[in-house]
């Protein structure tokens, strides 16, 4: 292990907002008694934590990706991130676990109730960017049961057009799929813009349409170019 141990470790106990009589608390709390006289000899590099005492550390810490942290030497899932971008990685590891949809067969835990992660995007700050999934400024939140378990993420509605039916401000929670039939309402990109509306898919051409009959459709003159992000989640 690096000579700098400590010195990652103090940074990483600083980052958490903890002193050191605080993480040697925490420590002892979970059953490895230690004083903070002990935890500032770690981080001056007078002694090391043991093996029992470092992996509790990084557990208290909260430090995932201990070899990228002590080592420099991420695996290679990890390999050329930054720290937000390994933070975004464990963020979307969260959200898969949190979801039930991809357990393991032998797992026993409860399936569709649990709380899970989802990322909201902001339709209007998605305008002109060209993408939306992709944007890196989504607010993770977390549900329940109150939100349907096909859903992988939600979008902030901008504007009455699909009113009475969905609202300005409100979070519509939406199921992640590239192709929508006639009638289906959706979220969608065209020419660098986002839209939820309903799509209108038939012989006399693909149109946007709002529920709100005052607004005009969007008519979309180079289908190829519509991308279709999800459908409503039901």
């Amino acid at each position: 292990m690096d000579s700098n141990l400590g010195e990652i470790l103090c940074a990483c106990r600083k980052k958490k907002g903890v002193s050191q009589r605080q993480l040697a608390s925490l420590l002892s709390n979970r059953g490895v008694r230690v004083t903070n006289q002990a935890v500032s000899k770690w981080e001056s590099g007078a002694s090391m934590p043991n093996a029992a005492q470092f992996l509790l550390i990084c557990e208290v810490l909260e430090i995932v990706d201990i070899s990228g942290i002590f080592l420099s030497k991420s695996y290679d899932l990890m390999a050329g991130l930054n720290e937000e971008g390994r933070a975004r990685v464990f963020e979307y590891a969260d959200m898969l676990r949190d979801s039930g949809n991809f357990d393991a067969p032998n797992y026993t835990g409860p399936r569709g109730t649990r709380v899970r992660t989802l990322p909201v995007y902001d339709l209007t700050s998605a305008s002109g960017r060209g993408k939306l999934l992709d944007l890196p400024d989504y607010k993770p939140m977390q549900v329940g049961s109150e939100v349907p378990m096909s859903a992988n993420f939600g979008v902030v509605i901008a504007g009455d057009s699909m009113e009475p039916d969905f609202h300005d401000g409100q979070i519509v929670w939406i199921h992640q799929q590239s192709r929508l039939a006639h009638g289906d309402i959706g979220v969608f990109l065209y020419e660098g813009l986002p839209y939820f509306k309903r799509l209108r898919d038939r012989v006399g051409g693909t149109r946007l349409q709002s529920v709100d009959s005052h607004h005009p459709d969007v008519i979309i003159s180079d289908p190829g170019a519509l991308v279709t992000l999800g459908k409503v989640a039901e």
